[in-house]
């Protein structure tokens, strides 16, 4: 299949790769360019901005979580029908696995999907250095993929010098450059990025950023690059590859999955699987909602931001009883990070006051100075969970200021390229819990275990409710 695409990185975090990109999207749909965007790595941020700005959902792509085939089938798929895909990087270029690898970086990305790469270069403080700076990622790998380079907080005075130098002595094509737009910055919070609905007029910042990159940028020379990337091979066929994937339940099961602002942090893939799985999605909020559908056949809790809203979730005293409850009778439950917080007793805020949960989980979630644990996991099953034994090694993600009393013992979390490891997540018949985000293409075992359970539940409360018309 023959996508258009390009991949935008940059040196290291905080050079502008959000802004940019979003900017340059908005440009693109200002030009009436149907766009597909992708965030590199385990982001749950980055795509809420990339959707507010093409009006569709934004993906992820992690090549930790997936083998090069399945990454590549997901581009294919969801690009299917667009113009260009723009992938946002992660972190600096080369930058992966323990920080001392280039697995699942932004660059190991750019070569499993034969991705043109345009590298934003900070230009604070530079001028000739950037030479130097610029010549040292094209050259740390012999095929570095960097095809292009745009210069970020650089003053239009000193652009066309810098353009001439760079193009003259490197050999690469300079794209533009973008000046210091004050009025367009993103704040960030302990996360990452602050969500889209917390910025004044996120719209018409984006509007004003994109009419400046329209003068700053070579637009049209990025869209040829993109054009120039070549067809996207798979070593197996899409059939082969749906195959993976194709479990279907025999009838439809209803998730109701906690949706506000303290549980935000999805994986829109992750959805589809469902979907494609025979799961109906029903969005609930913990914070509002008075208790769960009587309807339901699973829930599901992900990450997000409970710390900034326990006050409210603790107010909300029925809907956590009506959570306590209905788990406590067998409601099967996927729960991560911060959903897994909303089960606890007790959970800390951002504030250090102590607010009650769910309370389907013994103990207090609490907060930690820094990042408790960070980064990829590999996790290996330690005792049956969801009906099953067998679930496989999976990878995962944890990204948490916040720990907890009681972590669970279902699984063991092996650090790659580290003799680190740690226990987590509590298992049941019906319950997987604990801090590791899961993205569902590289686990199918595990979405598939969870549906067979909300299944088994469904015809059990059919049953119960049967007798009871009776």
């Amino acid at each position: 299949m023959k996508t258009p695409r390009i991949l935008l990185a940059a040196g290291a975090s905080g050079s502008g790769k959000t802004l940019i990109t979003c900017g340059l999207l908005q440009a693109l749909v200002n030009r009436g360019i149907k766009t597909a965007s992708f965030k590199c790595g385990p982001d749950y941020i980055d795509p809420m901005f990339h959707s507010r700005v093409i009006g569709t959902k934004s993906r992820n792509l992690d090549t930790f979580f997936m083998e090069p085939d399945i990454t590549r089938y997901l581009l294919q798929k969801n690009a299917r029908d667009c113009e260009i895909a723009v992938m946002e990087g992660v972190m600096g270029y080369y930058d992966g696995v323990a920080g001392t690898t280039t697995r699942a970086s932004a660059y190991d990305l750019a070569m499993v999907t034969e991705t043109p790469v345009v590298l934003i270069v900070n230009s604070r403080g530079m001028s000739v250095s950037l030479a130097a700076y610029i010549k040292g990622f094209l050259e740390y790998k012999e095929n570095s993929g960097i095809r292009g380079v745009i210069f970020n907080q650089m003053s239009p005075m000193l652009y066309p010098r810098m353009k001439e130098l760079v193009e003259s002595q490197l050999g690469i094509s300079v794209f533009g450059y973008v000046p210091k737009v004050e009025d367009c910055v993103i704040e960030s919070r302990h996360l990452g990025l602050v969500l889209p609905d917390e910025i004044p007029e996120l719209k018409g910042r984006l509007t004003k950023l994109a009419d400046v990159l329209e003068k700053t940028l070579d637009i049209d020379g990025i869209l040829k690059l993109a054009k120039s990337a070549p067809e996207i091979l798979s070593d197996r066929s899409l059939p082969e590859i749906n195959s993976d994937f194709g479990f279907r339940l025999p009838e439809q099961v209803k998730l109701a999955v906690a949706s506000d602002e303290s549980f935000c942090f999805f994986y829109e893939d992750n959805f589809r699987l469902l979907r494609e799985m025979g799961a109906e999605l029903i969005p609930i909020s913990p914070m509002r909602d008075k208790k769960l559908p009587e309807d339901a056949d699973g829930i599901l809790l992900y990450g997000g931001y409970p710390e900034l809203n326990g006050e409210l979730l603790e107010i909300n005293s029925s809907m956590r009883q009506s959570v306590r409850k209905k788990i406590t009778e067998g409601l099967p439950c996927l729960a991560e990070c911060g959903g897994f917080m909303y089960l606890h007793e007790q959970m800390e805020d951002m504030n250090g006051s102590v607010h009650e949960m769910a309370g389907v989980i013994k103990g207090r979630a609490f907060r930690t100075p820094k990042l408790s644990r960070f980064g990829y996991v590999t996790l290996t099953q330690q005792k049956e969970v969801l009906g099953n034994n067998c679930l496989g090694n999976i990878p995962a993600h944890e990204f948490h200021y916040f720990d907890s009393e009681n972590c669970g013992e279902a699984f063991l979390a092996q650090k790659p390229e580290s003799r680190r490891a740690w226990k987590c997540i509590h298992g049941t018949d019906s319950v997987m819990a604990g801090f590791p985000h899961l993205y569902y293409y590289g686990c199918p075992a595990v979405p598939k275990a969870f549906l067979m359970k909300c299944l088994s539940y469904k015809k059990q409360r059919c049953s119960r409710e049967h007798q009871e018309e009776r």
